[in-house]
């Protein structure tokens, strides 16, 4: 079966990572070019109060291929990727934070399996690379969401592949953390298809990492409530089951199924 080209918009916010943007952006930009990838890095700047910044606007003068948005106080991971989505470019958009924790290879590697589904969620298989807290607190917090929700998803938090088409359906409150659950969450609801695939994760190269702080903890916990009570209060999943974007793989693959069955009844 021939399958067709996928762009991709990188989406890659940042906050005060001057020590790491530079790698974060040629690592993706190296990632492109091995795989053919007609591809675009918007880097959004989350109120950095560094050289973040500057170092981002340096290169994309020297490369077509970034851009920038500025926000000029810290609106939070989920927002900057929101903010990120309604100007990208691509058929398809993924997140890779500006800390280069994350491997681009990794990521692209799958981007041929959107010609199949229109969601591809790495989970990670060398989990020893982080601490035992760090693995205990994602076992607890799969855990909670995988029961909560009727799901059973080996990883929500890593570098998706969307296609675009289906993000403007999701209407994502999170402005934090939980976004890429709560977007995820909602795709399953929908019955989009998904593939689920195997990730190396990388050790971060400097500071600390933002996801495991108080504040963080908190809009977790706001955004959990908050989508509970929009599954399960408001009618959002019932309502919304089965209606696919109408270019999305999952309309397309449900058509022709409903199409084979009608011809063999």
């Amino acid at each position: 079966m021939a399958t067709n080209k996928i762009d991709i918009s990188v989406i890659m916010p940042a906050l005060n990572e001057e020590k790491n943007i530079l790698p974060a952006i040629t690592n993706t930009l190296k990632a492109f070019d091995d795989f053919k990838i007609n591809g675009e890095v918007v880097v959004i700047n989350d109120g950095s109060t560094d050289k973040t910044e500057e170092i981002a606007l340096d290169l994309s003068k020297k490369d077509e291929r970034i851009s920038l948005i500025k926000h000029s106080s810290p609106q939070g991971i989920g927002a900057s990727f929101c903010d990120g989505v309604g100007r990208v470019k691509g058929d398809a958009v993924v997140m890779l934070p500006g800390d280069n924790e994350n491997d681009p290879w990794e990521t692209f590697r799958y981007a041929s399996l959107l010609n199949h589904v229109d969601v591809v969620i790495p989970f990670v298989f060398n989990r020893q690379i982080r601490s035992v807290f760090r693995n205990f607190l994602s076992y607890t917090y799969r855990f909670i969401i995988n029961t909560t929700f009727g799901v059973n998803f080996n990883y929500t938090n890593g570098t998706i592949l969307y296609r675009k088409s289906i993000l403007s359906e999701m209407n994502c409150k999170s402005t934090g953390f939980f976004f890429q659950t709560e977007i995820l969450i909602k795709v399953a609801k929908r019955g989009y298809l998904f593939a689920e695939v195997p990730y190396r994760l990388g050790l971060r190269p400097d500071g600390i990492s933002k996801a495991v702080t108080f504040p963080s903890f908190l809009k977790v916990v706001k955004g959990y409530f908050r989508l509970v009570k929009d599954i399960y209060f408001d009618g959002t999943a019932k309502d919304m089951q089965g209606k696919f974007s109408k270019d999305s793989q999952s309309a397309q693959r449900y058509s022709a199924s409903k199409r084979e069955g009608n011809a063999n009844g």
